[in-house]
Formats: structure tokens, C-alpha cells, sequence
């Protein structure tokens, strides 16, 4: 599988200072409804979000999400795109501002998400996410999975969640999961790996692994991954927002 570029590259963190350095470079975004709120900013992408005290890391990005978004490959040219456990929505809206003419699936268990998910959307203007809980609406196939899983919930129902969904990749498309390490991340891929979608580690950061668990299409075998490679951590510039 030939290394792509990431989805972001640069910074990926909590900063709402108007005289941070770079700020000027970034579009201005609207206030958000009241409430919670965190300041987004990925590389070149900056956007204010509603988030909820009901929701994982409400007050900030986590730092999983930020190797995630850092990290994590840009998607291929087409096919629908899915943020697996979306929370409040980092990982949908920067696929959604990025890949405007993309659907971008955000789905999460949790019904608050999903609200908050689709607010924020709404009020960027990203017309392209579609939040929605598990098992509704949603397509059979995605041309790239991006996901902080939920470890919290136990390693079982994290495991079988992601199984639940890795059937749906497309062939040779690819999940992008980042577990921290002391969190069982090397015990994942291995799982992942026994179960016929070969996972291999992409980048390892700040403790925790991305990883890349390879989807291999209805009826056709698994392919091998190849090793990581350093590509991965130093792949160009940035993708441009739209």
C-alpha cells in the first residue's frame, strides 16, 4: 500500500488565542451556540465546536485524536468516508472541510453525539456529514475508516465494534485507529490481524499508535500489509482546505 499524504500536517490542538502564531492565516468561524465550546485548529484548518459535558474529552482535543489527525494518511479520490465513534465531531468535520465534495459519516452510540456532531456541521456549513447512530442509514462500503475507538467501554466491546465494521471497507481501503499504547494498541493489531484484516503500525507518538487495519473487500482474501515506513511521519504538505 503505497504511503499517502495526511489528512492534516501540522498542529493539531486546542487554541482559541486570537494572537497565536499562524491565526492571521486562518479563516475567521462564527461563535458557536452557547454552551461548552473548544477551538479546533489542524494544520491549516481552524473551526470553533459546541461539545457537551455528557461527551469523551468535552473541555479539549484529546491528545489520541490530535496523533490521529496529525498522522493519519488522507483518504483515496472516492468512495464515503466514516469517523467510527465520533464524540463531537474533530475527526468528521476536518474530513468534511477538507474533501467537501466526500459524504463523511460520523456514527457513535451515543445519541448526544450525534446532535452535537450534526450542529457543528451545520453551523460550519459542511453540508456533507451525516450523523447517525449505529445500524441506521449509514452505506455498506467506505473508502477509508477513521476512528479513536472507544477503549473505555471495554476491550471486548471496543473489538467487537470494530468488527462490526471493518467488513465494509472497501478492498485494499484502510481503517485508521489510534489506541494508546499501555491501552492495549499492540494487542489490537494482533487481534486484528487473527481476524483476517491485517494491521500494521503506522506511527508511534506521544504514546500512542495509529494503526492501519486493511480492508479486503467481500470474498476476497486479505492482503499482507507491508512494514511501516518513516514516509508516513514526513509525507509532503498539507492538503488545503476547501
Amino acid at each position: 500500500m503505497a504511503p499517502r499524504r495526511p489528512l492534516a500536517e501540522g498542529r493539531a490542538d486546542v487554541d482559541g488565542g486570537a494572537g497565536s502564531r499562524g491565526a492571521a492565516r486562518h479563516r475567521t468561524v462564527p461563535d458557536p451556540a452557547p454552551g461548552h465550546q473548544v477551538a479546533l485548529r489542524v494544520g491549516s484548518f481552524q473551526a470553533v465546536l459546541r461539545t457537551d459535558p455528557s461527551l469523551f474529552s468535552y473541555t479539549h482535543l484529546d491528545p489520541g485524536t490530535a496523533v490521529l489527525l496529525r498522522t493519519a494518511p488522507a483518504p483515496p479520490v472516492d468512495g464515503d468516508l466514516l469517523d467510527l465513534g465520533c464524540g463531537w465531531g474533530p475527526v468528521a468535520v476536518t474530513l468534511a472541510a477538507r474533501h467537501p465534495d466526500r459524504i463523511v459519516w460520523a456514527v457513535d452510540a451515543d445519541p448526544r453525539a450525534i446532535a452535537i456532531t450534526q450542529e457543528n456541521a451545520q453551523r460550519l456549513g459542511l453540508a456533507n456529514v451525516r450523523a447517525t447512530p449505529p445500524g441506521e442509514a449509514a452505506p455498506a462500503r467506505f473508502a477509508a475508516i477513521y476512528s479513536n475507538p472507544p477503549v473505555r467501554v471495554g476491550k471486548r466491546t471496543m473489538r467487537d465494534l470494530l468488527i462490526e465494521w471493518l467488513p465494509r471497507l472497501d478492498a485494499g481501503a484502510c481503517a485508521y485507529l489510534v489506541v494508546k499504547k499501555n491501552l492495549g494498541a499492540d494487542g489490537l493489531a494482533r487481534f486484528l490481524t487473527d481476524e483476517g484484516w491485517p494491521t500494521g503500525r503506522l506511527c508511534s507518538k506521544r504514546g500512542y499508535r495509529v494503526l492501519c487495519a486493511e480492508g479486503h473487500g467481500e470474498g476476497t482474501p486479505p492482503a499482507p500489509v507491508p512494514p511501516p515506513t518513516r514516509a508516513m511521519e514526513n509525507p509532503g504538505p498539507p492538503l488545503r482546505p476547501a
